[in-house]
């Protein structure tokens, strides 16, 4: 699927809020009545939702907003924007520029969903698959829409297009809850009309699976943990149990050999289109499908090293195996002085040891899983990756669902599922290692448990919105001892991002997050 699913975008779907104000047809542009008027065309708009995921923002930027403004990582890029905006809390540009495409990518994608469900019901086409794209616009439409109420929280909520400019309306705020709410019915929906799985060039597309683990999440940012069991469940123990599984060996969740695995949940798919020369997804035919992200948080002389780890996520694996080795996690997720267990001279970044890169008492740490070291020959990092970003892996289940079985004070039944986490890199079982936790100290183990399995993966800011840590000065204390650049968090104003203030400056009804 990667290689044919997404590379179509009609110019019916690049309305967005830059369009000038006059509204005058051109008669050589397909109008919106006579695209959407049979099976092939829903398949176009459908795909056109897909490569969303190829934008810059969406690919690279959001990363950004979800990892390095976590405590997990942080930036000394030469270009102090970044740092002060997505890692130090220094907003003063409420127009920066990522912020805004950030923003407006995910609309965008909300816009051609909007499209999809607006026209796609009166095709005449197969009732079947008229039902399965309409559930991927819907699960996509969800997902736009998760990630603006993580990132921006109060946004406005907009569930129809506006085929002209003229029939454009400027939307109010919507709360958090009420865009939870909506995302929660989309997924839900979403879940209801597509497949378990696919065959052939169809793998890759969202899943029954998909639909319900994001779901999950959504209740699980709203605490609401009795809802998120339900579509838990149903991946644990009920028919997802039989799809899917953990892979052996755990580096092949990110490399480009090993995609669409077992236990990949909701994959975005890339692939590399050597004419592309920007991130955008609507230049034909130079469209961008592959990923920058590889190149902008590569190491320093691979990439441009604007992202890196914190050590205190690599001393977080702190544990042997039952056979006395180290976590293997730790190698497969970092580039630092030690990934090779006989130190700097034997660590090879990019065909070069980090001793003649770095040195050997160089303690900087890059996050590896993105990358593409594995590829032969590879000596460097570029802008259009095909390495596919595992958004949501079953591993990430697992651990949720033992979360919230803890929550939900039923702790001794949680064990088993951290248990498999554990047991596939070879470490003793937690039912072994630290039997009869208490409900509070199983919450502990789990922090821990996401950042050895999921550290870089995206998730990290989301976990520490959902425990807390936002909400009280006792908790940002906790991230300030790990994280210098939360001295400049400021409790009730940087939990959430600033709306773009262009968009409030020329719409009335929009009200700017609070503190800002």
């Amino acid at each position: 699927m990667k290689k044919k699913l997404y590379f179509i975008i009609v110019t019916v779907f690049l309305v967005t809020s830059c369009q000038e104000d006059l509204d005058i047809p051109n008669p050589n542009a397909p109008t919106t009545d006579a695209f959407w008027e049979n099976a092939n065309n829903a398949q176009f708009g459908v795909n056109a939702i897909y490569s969303t995921l190829h934008r810059g923002p969406i690919a690279l930027w959001q990363w950004f907003y979800y990892t390095v403004r976590s405590d997990e990582a942080f930036s000394r890029s030469p270009d102090v924007a970044i740092p002060n905006n997505m890692d130090r809390f220094l907003i003063s540009d409420y127009n920066f520029g990522r912020t805004n495409d950030v923003y407006g990518s995910n609309y965008i994608g909300i816009f051609r969903a909007n499209q999809v469900l607006a026209n796609v019901p009166g095709i005449e086409m197969d009732e079947n698959l008229k039902a399965r794209l309409l559930g991927e616009a819907k699960f996509f439409r969800g997902f736009f829409y998760f990630n603006l109420a993580s990132l921006y929280g109060n946004v406005p909520l907009i569930l129809e297009p506006a085929q002209t400019t003229s029939d454009i309306q400027l939307p109010f705020n919507s709360s958090r809850d009420e865009i939870w709410a909506q995302v929660a019915k989309d997924l839900s929906e979403a879940a209801d009309a597509l497949p378990i799985r696919y065959t052939g060039n169809d793998i890759g597309r969202v899943t029954k699976g998909a639909a319900y683990a994001l779901l999950a999440k959504v209740y699980m940012q709203q605490r609401n943990w009795g809802a998120a069991l339900v579509p838990l469940e149903w991946l644990v123990i009920g028919e997802g149990k039989d799809v899917y599984n953990l892979v052996p060996d755990y580096r092949h969740n990110f490399l480009a050999t090993t995609e669409n695995n077992i236990e990949s949940v909701f994959e975005w798919q890339f692939a590399t289109n050597q004419s592309e020369i920007t991130d955008n997804d609507v230049q034909t035919p130079n469209q961008n499908y592959g990923t920058p992200l590889p190149q902008f948080i590569g190491p320093a002389n691979v990439g441009f090293s604007d992202a890196e780890m914190h050590r205190w996520v690599v001393n977080e694996f702190n544990e042997q195996t039952v056979d006395g080795e180290r976590d293997p996690r730790v190698g497969a997720s970092f580039f630092f002085n030690f990934m090779d267990e006989d130190g700097p001279d034997s660590t090879m970044i990019y065909g070069e040891s980090f001793t003649s890169r770095y040195g050997a008492n160089d303690n900087r740490v890059w996050l590896r899983k993105f990358s593409n070291d594995a590829l032969p020959g590879r000596t460097a990092e570029g802008f259009r990756s095909a390495n596919n970003y595992r958004f949501i892996r079953y591993a990430d289940v697992l651990l949720m669902y033992a979360e919230v079985l803890n929550e939900l004070g039923r702790t001794p039944e949680a064990y088993p599922h951290v248990d498999r986490v554990r047991q596939r890199v070879g470490l003793l079982s937690l039912t072994q290692a630290k039997p009869g936790l208490s409900q509070e100290a199983f919450r502990q183990q789990i922090e821990h448990e996401r950042v050895t399995e999921l550290a870089g993966e995206g998730h990290r800011w989301n976990d520490l919105d959902r425990w807390g840590y936002f909400e009280s000065q006792e908790k940002l204390n906790m991230l300030i001892q790990r994280d210098p650049a939360f001295n400049t968090f400021v409790l009730n104003r940087h939990r959430l991002l600033p709306l773009p203030q262009r968009d409030v400056d020329v719409n009335p009804n929009l009200i700017q997050n609070p503190n800002y």
